[in-house]
C-alpha cells in the first residue's frame, strides 16, 4: 500500500499498551437501519459485554463495497481511545472462502472479513492475527450468510469481556486485499494521482500526500484545469472547482457548494494529473 494510504489512516500515532476499564466497540457496515440486523449484532455483543459502550462509525456504507468500508474506518478509527474494538461488516463472500479474522495491531483490535476492509486502518507490523474459530467466538449453528451477528460480533463481545485476541483461533496469515494497487504514478514531471473515494459532497479524494506535490502545482482532473492550491472552499467563488490538501494529508478536488465528481465527471479509479506549474 502507498504512503499515502498511511497518510489517510493516521499511522503516524504512537503504539501504547491499552488497558481500559470499559470497552468500546465500533461498529461499520452496509446494512443500513431500516431492517434489524445491526441491532441484532448489538444484541449479541452486550449479551457477552453488557457494560460495553458501542459506537456507530456507519451503516450507510453502499452494499458490497469493500474499498468505502475500509476508506471510513481507516478515517475514524485512529481517533479512538486505545484499546477500541472495531467491527466491520461488509462482507460480499460471507460463507464463502474467505476467513473471518481478527487482528491485534498493537493499538487497536480489528474483527471482519478477510477481505481487504481492514487494511487501511489496522497498522502492520501486527501483534496478532487469528482467524476466528475456537468454541464461544463463534455461535454454535452459525447462519451462513449473517457472520455479522454469529461470528464478529460474538468475537467482539468475548474481546470486550476480557478475552485476548490469540484466544480466537489459530493463527492466519492474511490474504485479502483492496483493489488500490499502485499509488501515485510519475511519468517523468508528471505525477497522476489516483481517486480513492468519492465522498457524499462528491470531494474527490486522491491517494497524493501534500509532501509529494511539485511546486507551484497544476491539476487536470477530467480536461479541467486548475492552477494552484487553496486553503478553504471560500478562496473559490461558488460553482469553481478547488484542489486542496483535505483533512487526511492527500490531495483533494472539490467545487465550491457542488458535486467535483459530476463536474469533472470522475470516479473511484480515475487518474488526476499533477504537473509543475509556471512559477
Amino acid at each position: 500500500m502507498s504512503a499515502s494510504v498511511a497518510n489517510l489512516s493516521l499511522r503516524s500515532f504512537t503504539r501504547q499498551p491499552y488497558h481500559r476499564a470499559v470497552a468500546i466497540v465500533t461498529l461499520t457496515s452496509d446494512f443500513g437501519t431500516q431492517d434489524g440486523y445491526v441491532g441484532a449484532m448489538k444484541g449479541v455483543l452486550l449479551s457477552l459485554a453488557p457494560d460495553a459502550t458501542v459506537v456507530d462509525i456507519a451503516h450507510d456504507i453502499p452494499p458490497h463495497d469493500v474499498v468505502a468500508a475500509a476508506f471510513a474506518l481507516a478515517q475514524a478509527a485512529p481517533h479512538f481511545p486505545d484499546g477500541t474494538i472495531h467491527v466491520v461488516v461488509v462482507d460480499p463472500g460471507v460463507g464463502g472462502a474467505r476467513k473471518p479474522v481478527v487482528i491485534d495491531d498493537g493499538r487497536h483490535r480489528f474483527v471482519g472479513p478477510d477481505n481487504g476492509v481492514l487494511s487501511l486502518a489496522a497498522r502492520a507490523p501486527y501483534a496478532a492475527v487469528r482467524a476466528i474459530e475456537a468454541p464461544g467466538f463463534v455461535a454454535e449453528s452459525p447462519s451462513s450468510t449473517f457472520h455479522g451477528r454469529d461470528v464478529f460480533a460474538r468475537c467482539a463481545g468475548r474481546l470486550a469481556a476480557g478475552a485476548r485476541v490469540t484466544d480466537a483461533g489459530p493463527a492466519w496469515t492474511l490474504a485479502g486485499q483492496l483493489p488500490l494497487a499502485g499509488g501515485a504514478r510519475r511519468d517523468g514531471d508528471r505525477v497522476f494521482a489516483r481517486v480513492i473515494h468519492v465522498d457524499r459532497f462528491g470531494n474527490l479524494i486522491t491517494d497524493l500526500p501534500a509532501a509529494e506535490l511539485p511546486p507551484s502545482p497544476e491539476f487536470i482532473a477530467g480536461g479541467a484545469r486548475i492552477r494552484g492550491l487553496v486553503r478553504t472552499y471560500e478562496d473559490v467563488g461558488r460553482g469553481e472547482l478547488l484542489a486542496y490538501i483535505g483533512s487526511g494529508g492527500t490531495l483533494e478536488i472539490a467545487v465550491r457548494e457542488g458535486r467535483a465528481c459530476d463536474a469533472v465527471d470522475l470516479r473511484r479509479g480515475d487518474a488526476i494529473e499533477v504537473r509543475r506549474g509556471r512559477d
